[in-house]
């Protein structure tokens, strides 16, 4: 109760009873322009017109400023009232475990929400990187490739590269479930409306999401909307990594988060480049990502999973580009490897995590490497073998692959067995001793 009276102080403390207001000066092209707002500055939100719709200050200049709404414009006419509400900022609570919020922390499941007793801004500098702590811990994910061969460890971001239709959303819910943290935050960034209740009932289920809070913004909505999804997932996750608690973070798509934050960019007047991405992209992404990983004061730390959308397998596209240079290792699904029915679609000879080796012992590593070399030697002979070019006892090391090939395989779908990564190593043994 006294938590709660925390809360509503806060809220209190935080009205004004003064709000500087403007006036519409122009509407068009799903823009505005104010003036009167002088002391606006870029990042700012306001509230326009008497449906009180939101939107955020852009950019400020001598004949107004450039307001982009969070909404649709209509019935917004020259004159109409604008204020000036301040830095956009959220104010998460340990209450939002199991909720599914929007990016202005408002509940979307038609129950109320408590809003924590301390406002946190959206764009937030990370750590000091002169104090962070280095990895974590090795974690069990649940998933039999990830607790060897990729493995996944605490304070680690780790880059999912995958095209549309291959499981890339089945995964992420599978590390929602499997994966040893104490929370799950989720950024469903421009995803179709109708999945997301799919999504949190049936991928997820109540297990996954009694640990977890869902931040969402659906396709339909502004840019700005979508942009915000991830700053406030990303705003969620600090919260609870300052409480001390190890954070799983999942994000579906960071790609979805760029095409926003292109959108903005190129309506302020930002000039687009790197194949229509504004310059402001990759600093947009790369500060984004340093914000998780391992703390710095406390024993928090924030896990990460990206998910980028790879049209075509083109891993050079830009975001890909970005991504794939920032994280601390990447994981390629693979098509291919989607329709001949393995899942998860793991492309392991395109795949990296950087924790390796010092996530695993020796022994481990000189399995992991094995395991590679044969699946390496398989890939390279296959045209072959599938044509009938190659002849059984031509090379030993081709015949023992095409021996081995089918477990191994078969081992990157298999869920994790109980006993965690220790578990799962001694399985991968025992397909390569087939």
């Amino acid at each position: 109760m006294a938590f709660e009276f925390d809360s509503l102080r806060a809220e209190i403390a935080a009205l004004s009873a003064v709000r500087e207001v403007g006036r519409i000066t122009g509407n068009s092209m799903g823009s505005l322009i104010v003036k009167g707002l002088h002391g606006a500055s870029p990042g700012d939100r306001v509230l326009a017109g008497a449906g009180q719709l939101g939107g955020e200050v852009i950019s400020v200049s001598e004949t107004g400023a450039l307001i982009l709404p969070e909404g649709e414009t209509g019935g917004l006419g020259i004159g109409n009232r604008v204020e000036l509400v301040g830095k956009a900022e959220l104010a998460p609570d340990s209450s939002w475990l199991g909720r599914i919020v929007d990016p202005l922390g408002r509940p979307l499941d038609g129950r109320p929400l408590l809003a924590g007793p301390e406002r946190r801004p959206m764009v937030a500098t990370p750590p000091d990187p002169a104090h962070r702590r280095g990895f974590g811990a090795r974690l069990s994910t649940g998933v039999a490739v990830f607790d060897t061969l990729l493995p996944l460890v605490r304070g680690q971001r780790i880059g999912l590269f995958a095209g549309s239709g291959v499981g890339k959303s089945s995964l992420l819910a599978r590390f929602a479930r499997g994966v040893q943290a104490d929370v799950a935050v989720i950024a469903l960034v421009g995803e179709r409306g109708r999945e997301l209740r799919e999504f949190t009932d049936k991928v997820l289920g109540p297990d996954g999401m009694a640990r977890a809070v869902v931040v969402t913004a659906t396709s339909d909505q502004s840019p700005l909307m979508r942009k915000r999804c991830l700053l406030s997932a990303m705003t969620v996750a600090e919260y609870f990594r300052d409480l001390g608690k190890h954070v799983l973070l999942l994000v579906d798509s960071v790609t979805r988060f760029a095409e926003a934050h292109r959108e903005v960019a190129l309506a302020s007047g930002e000039v687009a480049s790197l194949r229509g991405y504004p310059p402001s992209t990759a600093h947009a992404l790369m500060s984004l990502c340093e914000r998780a990983g391992p703390g710095s004061d406390g024993p928090g730390d924030i896990t990460a999973v990206f998910s980028v959308l790879v049209a075509g397998s083109d891993m050079e596209e830009p975001i890909a580009d970005i991504i794939r240079g920032t994280v601390d290792g990447h994981v390629v699904l693979s098509r291919e490897i989607a329709e001949r029915g393995r899942y998860p679609a793991v492309d392991l000879l395109r795949s990296v995590s950087r924790s390796l080796p010092g996530a695993a012992t020796d022994a481990e590593n000189d399995v992991i490497t094995e395991a590679r070399r044969l699946l390496s030697i398989y890939d390279q002979a296959e045209m072959m073998i599938h044509a009938g070019l190659y002849v059984a006892g031509s090379d030993p090391q081709i015949d023992r692959a095409i021996r081995l090939w089918p477990g191994l395989d078969g081992f990157l779908a298999e869920s994790a067995p109980p006993g965690g990564n220790k578990a799962s190593f001694e399985r991968l043994q025992i397909h390569l001793k087939a």
